[in-house]
Order: C-alpha cells, then structure tokens, then sequence
C-alpha cells in the first residue's frame, strides 16, 4: 500500500503523503483514484480450502434439494478463481454470475488463464480438469460456459433476479467503511432467495445487526437468508 501511495505521489510531483493528503482536499476526483489503489488482491482456486468442502458437503446438497439447478453470484470476482473453483466444485447444472468493479480483472477472468501459482490449493482432480498451455492452466470451455462476467460495485443495487448461493469473500466486509458495508448488507439480502447462503471470509464478520442472516449449521463463514431453510437431503 505505501509503494502505490509513493508511486501515485511520484506521478503528481508531490514530495509526500502530507501533500498528496493536501491534494485530495483540492481535488475530490483523486479519491477514486486513491480507492482505486486501496484493494489488495489475493486470488486463487480454492481458496481457503475447508470453506471448499463444506460447501460440497453441507451447503450446495442442501440448497439443490430446494432447486435444481442453482444459481449463484460470486460478488467481488477478482481474476476469476473463484468462480471457476465453483464450477469445477459442483459437477450438476448451475449457472453463475460473477462480478467486479476492476475491468483489468474482469478481462483476466475471461481470458481463463493462470500460473501455477493460482492453482496450490485446487485438488488433484480439478485441476486435471484444466487444459495445460505451456507454463498455465486454462479453463476448458465446458466449464467457462456456466459463468458469465459483468461489471458491478457492491455498493450499488444488486444485479436482477434472486440468487441460491452469493459469495462475497474478503470485499466489503474488509475494505468498506460502515455505511458501505451496511448497504452491501441490504444489497446482498435482496439479491438472495430465503434459505439461500452467504460466504464470507474466514475472517469477516457482518454488521451488526444483520437479522436477515444466521448461521449455516457446523459451516465456518456460510450464513443462511433468514426465511423458508433449505431441506438436508439424505444424499446426492
């Protein structure tokens, strides 16, 4: 964070972050850039791989036992990792919108091509899903076809229709300020059907209150929409 803040006062001629703090105060369209400059973003398949298996254990069998097939938003999409690893994680119908503020991500996340790097924690069998090109891995066309890319800020309404699975993973609950992470909150109740489930980060907590959500039984950072429960079936 210090190096982007040294290298945009670079770029304006100032000598120091007192200065570019006496430049935001003169010039309020910088502070988009400055927001611009804030995120820091970790990205990979599978990440936070516990958070992997519940969903493939508890959460995905128990919403598709409501609805088949699901749908779900990865809100907050990064270069794509996310919700490619949704893809490959649930092998039956299901249809995903994935969405973020950055273009330059969003353009990775089509191009679906990534280093070893992004790939440490994906299983053995998924990642033997994905096509080698040299050096990366490239997500095969079966699997980009259940995603679709579009251009979102949490922080305004959320896309149209009603979603059964919405992950939002280290964004708002990290970054935002309060009044930012309360109407991310609403936005997020909206946009899921009741019974549905919220993914946060490991390390994410809603504002408080939140009583449109509780707690997803024995599921670390899974919340479920207060309203009708999705059933637990036997198996799937």
């Amino acid at each position: 964070m210090c190096r982007r803040l040294r290298r945009r006062c670079d770029e304006l001629a100032l000598p120091d972050l007192d200065a570019y703090r006496a430049y935001l105060e003169t010039h309020p369209d910088e502070w988009k850039t400055l927001e611009a400059l804030t995120p820091i973003t970790i990205s990979r398949f599978f990440r936070d791989r516990a958070v992997w298996a519940v969903l493939e254990r508890e959460v995905l069998p128990a919403l598709a036992a409501d609805r088949d097939p699901l749908s779900a938003w990865s809100a907050g999409c990064a270069s794509g990792e996310e919700p490619y690893s949704l893809a490959l994680l649930w092998r039956h119908p299901l249809s995903i919108l994935a969405t973020d503020v950055d273009p330059v991500m969003l353009r990775r996340a089509a191009e679906a091509t990534y280093e070893v790097s992004s790939l440490k924690e994906l299983p053995v069998d998924a990642r033997e899903r994905l096509e080698r090109r040299g050096d990366a891995y490239v997500v095969p066309p079966e699997i980009r076809r259940a995603v679709v890319f579009d251009r979102h800020d949490l922080r305004d309404p959320p896309p149209g229709g009603k979603f059964d699975l919405v992950l939002c993973r280290n964004v708002a609950f990290t970054y935002f300020d309060d009044a930012s992470q309360q109407r991310a909150l609403d936005h997020l109740a909206a946009a899921l059907r009741p019974g549905g489930a919220l993914v946060l980060g490991l390390h994410e907590s809603l504002p408080d209150p939140a009583p449109q959500f509780e707690p997803w039984p024995n599921a670390r950072a899974v919340l479920r929409r207060s309203g009708a429960v999705a059933s637990h079936p036997t198996g799937r």
